[in-house]
């Protein structure tokens, strides 16, 4: 996203060798779950995703099961979210389900050890006046448990990967294709004379790789209303932080920016992904793990104007980030940071930014309205 410097480090289903996987799917609002039948056999799209998540670490992500206290008196479900910090270094962010506003249960710090991760921390149920302790460990496709305190029990998890169902939707009869993983012909980079204006960023496995340092680049074409299927990719960055981490946006008009960001299992602020930079948040953090496909479909309505050129109307954006509605018809009273500019009145382009991180991304497309 923006240019400028942010400090915002807060806290901070498929079987497959113990891996299970799961759909994004949304009613409403709210997302529920689509679990696949047992004995379906695993999509590209799963099997490419758990071996890039493998490559880069075999710990992060999703993690989902369940609690039970030592007299089993009481269950629960139980899902986390790990985040890779670096050095050997996690954050494991416990909920009772994903993609919530609610306050987690508890944030545990853990430390690689060889070819486990332990996990400690401790928290307080405000809501049922519990305070526990707890350990836990990522070993061998399982993430297990204890907690202690004023109640005493276990818990156990397994790994599940959460594909949006919208990545790969096809471009409906009359929509422009902006990027069909070949060349950057619809593309440039702006600002520069024509000729010297032929994208430098990178074409890797059908999907277009910010080369960072090359400039950020822009569509040839004009629009105003559209709606704007894109695909992308944050890399996995573990060292990193807040803006630093997998940062670029796309940005309607060339004014109106939705911000990319690795702000996995973060709170989901609106300088984050799904964010309207600046402007809003998103409704809830939809935002995959970094080397996962994640996807916008975005409804862009331009700013509308009276006869006199006096504006009427601002320009607003409905978002939905892997299939969860996260904007509906926000409202924009002025283009965001880091913008292109130009008359609001006027049509713009489609602008993908370069802030210094190689992001990618792919099946671009858009129904003009």
């Amino acid at each position: 996203m923006s240019t400028e410097t942010e400090k915002n480090d807060k806290s901070y289903n498929f079987m497959i060798n113990g891996w299970r996987i799961i759909a994004f799917v949304s009613f409403l609002i709210f997302p529920s779950f689509l679990s696949l039948c047992a004995g379906s056999q695993p999509s590209e799209a799963v099997i490419e995703a758990k071996k890039t998540m493998e490559r880069a670490d075999p710990f992060m992500g999703d993690w989902q099961g369940g609690w039970e206290l030592d007299n089993q008196a009481d269950s629960g479900s139980l899902v986390s979210q790990v985040i890779a910090l670096g050095k050997g270094q996690y954050r494991a962010v416990l909920s009772n389900e994903f993609d919530t506003r609610r306050e987690p249960i508890a944030l545990l710090n853990g430390r690689r050890d060889g070819e486990s991760v332990k996990f400690e921390g401790k928290t307080f149920l405000s809501d049922q006046g519990l305070e526990l302790e707890i350990q836990a460990v990522i070993k061998e496709d399982e993430f297990s448990g204890k907690f202690k305190g004023d109640e005493f029990g276990s818990f156990g998890m397994s790994k599940v990967i959460r594909l949006s169902p919208k990545l790969g939707a096809r471009p409906p009869e009359g929509a422009v294709v902006l990027f069909n993983g070949k060349n950057f012909n619809e593309w440039k980079h702006p600002n520069k004379k024509e000729g010297e204006d032929k994208v430098k960023w990178e074409l890797v496995d059908g999907a277009m790789r910010v080369k960072p340092g090359t400039g950020s680049i822009i569509t040839k074409k004009q629009f105003g209303d559209v709606k704007l299927h894109i695909e992308f990719r944050t890399p996995f960055m573990p060292d990193k932080r807040s803006q630093g981490r997998g940062n670029s946006g796309v940005y309607l008009q060339g004014r109106y920016e939705v911000q990319i960001l690795d702000s996995y299992g973060l709170e989901g602020l609106d300088n984050e992904c799904g964010g309207i930079y600046k402007v809003d948040r998103p409704q809830v953090n939809m935002c995959a793990p970094p080397t996962q496909w994640q996807n916008y479909d975005i409804t862009f309505r331009a700013p509308r104007f009276d006869s006199a050129g006096k504006i009427i109307s601002n320009p607003t954006l409905t978002v939905f980030h892997n299939g969860v509605k996260v904007h509906n018809k926000t409202e924009a009273r002025g283009p965001t940071t880091a913008s292109l500019g130009g008359k609001v009145s006027e049509p713009g382009p489609i602008y993908l930014q370069d802030h210094g991180n190689p992001v990618e991304f792919r099946n671009i497309w858009l129904v003009e309205l």
